[in-house]
């Protein structure tokens, strides 16, 4: 029998031409399209989401004298309408409270309907109110802050608020390092040329635009030679926060040293000064400071309020209780801060006044004045003790937080200038 050597050729092309034919058919299966069964029309469709509807946004900063309904007449809102959503508003805020100078956003929907509110309540709220089924929902929300942690080194030249400017900071954040070494430091008799400071704060931006501060977390002033610290620690059980220095001591002392930031005093405590209009010797018991009229005077140390109004040569005054047998008195005042009277209590550094020339006086100033046990003693002299300590059950905590804040102070001062963390 004889094989011929061309079998082998033949079958491989036969092999070849039908994978091609049933390639053709596996085509031609998958590009029919067959009916879809009564099992196929019953599966969904897969739904895709819609994009949201494009809003309308409407602002206005409030004039003097405008009401929520004059806003709101230009937005389509009948007097029902309006009365509506204020009813239903009013447990949550008053919309008749609305202040001048604040901003209020409308949102409406392509066809003009109104879909929600926002109104700057303060510097840290705003009111959110939504119309869903025909009701009105309102809550107080936070603005949505961005928070950055800076931190700045300065020289006194001249003042503060100066030394800040200079950082490209504003003077109320000198106000608040004021604020906390105040206890310490009066910022206008003990400063001196070459004093330093560093500070580390929160520096707040709303939509990209820097909209204020928020705390300084930690400081350090060096006055005379003596350098100050303060580390700011809240308590995670109460939310209280104060300052402390590293071994978990308060700032704080019974009574700050100044009830003015940034004045000047022009009389000191004396028994025997020759009286500016009297033109005789007699004791002065406190302590003149001279500041434009209208400044800001703030209560040196928590207490009650005694006294408050006329009283002879002393023109308008306020007398404040303190514990342990303190009490602090402030003289020719021009007018009172709004709450203050006659048994309210009052926390240390709130403003509680404003400087004046009532009375008997040559010039608008403040007269400030303390007595301990009945008896008058020299504001400037006198060596308050400090407050309580921070809580024991902290200190550990606190300790490692405010360990890398003073790791940030103590570096040189090249290395941290106007750093952003």
């Amino acid at each position: 029998m004889i094989i011929s050597k061309e079998v082998p050729h033949r079958i491989l092309i036969l092999v070849f031409i039908l994978s091609l034919f049933t390639l053709f058919l596996i085509l031609s299966f998958l590009q029919r399209k067959e009916p879809a069964t009564e099992e196929t029309r019953e599966i969904p469709a897969l739904k895709i989401s819609e994009a949201p509807p494009t809003l309308q946004e409407y602002k206005a900063i409030i004039r003097q004298g405008m009401t929520i309904s004059d806003i709101l007449s230009a937005y389509n809102f009948s007097a029902a309408d309006i009365h509506k959503l204020r009813k239903e508003v009013k447990p949550v805020y008053d919309l008749a409270a609305i202040k001048a100078g604040q901003e209020i956003r409308i949102f409406c929907s392509e066809d003009e309907k109104f879909i929600s509110l926002e109104y700057d309540i303060d510097q840290q709220n705003y009111l959110l109110v939504q119309k869903t089924d025909n009701a009105y929902h309102a809550e107080i929300k936070e603005l949505p802050y961005e928070i950055r942690v800076k931190m700045i080194w300065g020289i006194i030249e001249d003042n503060p608020i100066s030394a800040v400017a200079r950082e490209n900071e504003q003077d109320l954040l000198a106000l608040h390092l004021a604020e906390i070494f105040a206890w310490d430091i009066d910022f206008y008799t003990d400063l001196r040329r070459g004093d330093s400071f560093k500070i580390i704060f929160e520096k707040k931006f709303l939509n990209g635009q820097y909209a204020g501060y928020r705390n300084i977390l930690a400081a350090e002033f060096t006055n005379q030679g003596i350098t100050f610290q303060a580390f700011r620690y809240t308590y995670p059980d109460t939310g209280e926060s104060d300052y402390f220095n590293i071994n978990g001591d308060s700032l704080r002392k019974e009574f700050l040293k100044s009830p003015i930031s940034f004045a000047r005093i022009t009389s000191r405590f004396s028994l025997s000064r020759l009286h500016p209009i009297r033109k005789v010797y007699r004791p002065h018991y406190g302590v003149d400071y001279a500041a434009r009229i209208g400044t800001p005077i703030q209560a040196t140390a928590d207490g009650t309020v005694i006294f408050m109004g006329r009283k002879g040569n002393s023109g308008r005054m306020i007398s404040v209780r303190h514990k342990n047998y303190y009490e602090t008195q402030y003289l020719h005042l021009r007018n009172y801060a709004n709450g203050i009277r006659k048994g309210v209590k009052v926390k240390g550094g709130q403003v509680i006044g404003y400087v004046g020339s009532s009375g008997e006086s040559t010039g608008p100033h403040l007269d400030y004045r303390i007595k301990y046990r009945g008896r008058y003693i020299n504001p400037l002299a006198w060596r308050f003790k400090p407050v309580k300590p921070l809580r024991k059950g902290f200190l550990e905590d606190f300790k490692i937080k405010a360990e890398t804040c003073r790791y940030f102070l103590e570096s040189p001062p090249s290395l941290i200038s106007s750093l952003t963390f």
